[in-house]
């Protein structure tokens, strides 16, 4: 073979292994731009005003996931339509990670068989992340009011309602949240007539209570253990099945008036827009199930009423499924709906 012929033959394997390293390069420099988000700081959409049990376990969660990636994760508050309003906003936010919801048994639950139109599709416009946390919720008066009006007890409350029909009114954290469906089926159950003030949070609707605006509220045990405990509510009753470890001493609704089957319990969760990259998902959902396992998280929210989760996209997603059953015949019994 002539030199020219030789040096040909190496400069092509030259070019293929030139290409080679490209090639690999390339393939490497992919990795890393997958791996390196976030490069901003991700915001973590509450559909629901400040205060209530959505916003502090988004809060908490923002917090621990600060300290896991190298930017700030941070709570953006999107308040209106029993949570459709800031559902809807994620579901329409770009897919890449920057945007995430913490999402209800009101928004992936409930709503799709409340709300006669509803903006987006709880199971198609989301991938599901993980589970956070699911609580009871507690039957609550201001306590100055109930003595007031001699209500000590569940009994006491149906018994002054069938009373007085049409003197009550309910707070609630929007129409369609778990508060709101639990004094609509409270109110099917027992055959009492109370008006429902739907606001914007758990937050707003505390306060409502607190300052004498309204009558009662089925709030989230969270939200409302420290206004239990400081005297200035009164609670009744649990809305689960079985009684909380963070209060005891308080009856299910079945103990307190015989309502048995009654149980409508919250949860909360962290969603994406549909099409969020997978590996996003699964490394958030890994760094949430280590701050839900952690002794310090843990125990805090066990104390507020709260039982952590974490649990995989895969399982979320089946859960999320088998509560829009669940609540189904729930929104139908009841009687509510909204346009």
């Amino acid at each position: 073979m002539s030199i020219l012929g030789k040096n040909r033959r190496l400069s092509l394997v030259g070019i293929a292994q030139l290409a080679s390293i490209v090639i690999a390069n390339f393939s490497s420099g992919n990795a890393l731009a997958q791996t390196a988000w976030p490069a901003k700081p991700v915001k973590i959409v509450v559909p629901f005003a400040p205060g209530g049990t959505t916003d502090l376990l988004a809060r908490a969660m923002a917090t621990e996931l600060s300290k896991a990636f190298p930017q700030p994760f941070i709570v953006d508050n999107r308040a209106g339509a029993g949570g459709n309003l800031g559902a809807d906003v994620v579901a329409k936010s770009p897919a890449d990670g920057y945007t995430l919801l913490m999402g209800t048994v009101g928004t992936h639950g409930i709503n799709k068989s409340l709300y006669s139109k509803m903006p987006f599709d709880p199971q198609k416009d989301f991938v599901p992340i993980t589970l956070v946390a699911g609580v009871p919720n507690v039957m609550i008066m201001n306590a100055e009011a109930a003595k007031a009006k001699g209500i000590n007890t569940v009994k006491d409350f149906i018994k002054y309602a069938r009373a007085n029909p049409g003197k009550l009114n309910m707070a609630s954290s929007g129409n369609g949240t778990s508060i709101h469906l639990s004094g609509e089926l409270f109110k099917a159950m027992t055959g009492t007539f109370m008006t429902h003030i739907p606001y914007t949070g758990s937050g707003p609707a505390l306060l409502g209570l607190l300052s004498g605006n309204v009558d009662v509220m089925f709030d989230n045990l969270p939200s409302a253990l420290p206004q239990i405990k400081s005297g200035k509510l009164t609670g009744f009753a649990v809305t689960s099945a079985q009684r909380s470890g963070a209060i005891p001493e308080l009856p299910t609704m079945d103990e307190a008036a015989g309502l048995k089957g009654f149980d409508a319990s919250s949860w909360f969760g962290l969603l994406g827009p549909a099409g969020t990259p997978p590996d996003v998902v699964n490394r958030v959902q890994q760094e949430v199930a280590k701050a839900l396992a952690s002794p310090a998280v843990k125990e805090k929210l066990l104390a507020q009423g709260a039982i952590p989760s974490g649990n995989t996209p895969q399982e979320f997603a089946k859960f999320i499924d088998s509560e829009i059953k669940k609540w189904a015949p729930v929104v139908k019994a009841s009687g509510a709906k909204v346009d």
